[in-house]
C-alpha cells in the first residue's frame, strides 16, 4: 500500500525565533491547500484515508485541510516528529548543530541518542501507516527516504515545502516511489 509523506507548509518563524512551535505564515496556508487538493485528486484507489502529524503546530496546520476534506481525524504521531536536540545544545545554537548533522552520515552525528536508530524508527513508523498521508518535517522526510535508499547520509535532498513523497510499505518496509519536488530551503 501507499503511503504519503509530506513536509510542512512555510512557517510563520524560523530557527532561533521567539517561538519555539510557529504556526504557518500566509503562504505556508495556500501551500496546504493545494497539498490537500494534490492528494484528494489521486486516483481513489491510491488515495489516503488517514491523515497523520507530527505533533508541531506547522505540521498539524498543514494536515488539516486534508483531514477536513477527508472528514477524519488527525492521527498525532511524534514518532514522525522533529529530530531530538541534544539536551547538550543550547536552544539558540540548534541551527548550528543541525547544519553540521546535516553535513555528515546518520552515524556520525553527535548527540544523546543513536540518530541512525532514530532515522529507522521514523522510517518504521511511517511505513506503519500505509494507506495514510504524514505530515512531518525535513529532516523525519529525508531519515525516511535514506531508510528506503539504504543511503548514509542525513541530507539526500532538500524537500520543499509540502512536498510530497510517495512511498509502497511492504513487510513493515518503506520503497521510495518518487521524491516530491525539491527546492532551495531556509534549512540548510
Amino acid at each position: 500500500m501507499r503511503v504519503y509523506m509530506i513536509r510542512h507548509g512555510k512557517p510563520s518563524a524560523t530557527w532561533g525565533d521567539a517561538d519555539d512551535d510557529p504556526g504557518l505564515d500566509e503562504a505556508g496556508r495556500e501551500q496546504a491547500r493545494v497539498a490537500a487538493r494534490a492528494l484528494l485528486d489521486l486516483p481513489e484507489s491510491e488515495r489516503p484515508t488517514r491523515v497523520v502529524s507530527s505533533p508541531l503546530r506547522r505540521c498539524r496546520e498543514t494536515a488539516e485541510p486534508f483531514a477536513a476534506a477527508l472528514g477524519v481525524d488527525l492521527i498525532i504521531d511524534p514518532n514522525v516528529g522533529e529530530i531530538p536536540t541534544p539536551a547538550a545544545v543550547a536552544h539558540a545554537d540548534r541551527g548550528a548543530w543541525l547544519r553540521d548533522a546535516f553535513g555528515g552520515e546518520w552515524r556520525q552525528i553527535q548527540g544523546d541518542l543513536d540518530y541512525d536508530a532514530w532515522r529507522r524508527q521514523v522510517a518504521a513508523a511511517v511505513a506503519g501507516y500505509a494507506g495514510a498521508a504524514v505530515f512531518s518535517h525535513f529532516v523525519a522526510i529525508n531519515a525516511a527516504v535514506s531508510t528506503a535508499q539504504d543511503d548514509p547520509r542525513v541530507v539526500g535532498f532538500r524537500p520543499d515545502h509540502c512536498s510530497i513523497q510517495t512511498f509502497e510499505a511492504r513487510e513493515g518496509r518503506l520503497i521510495l516511489v518518487a521524491r516530491g519536488r525539491e527546492a532551495s530551503t531556509q534549512v540548510l
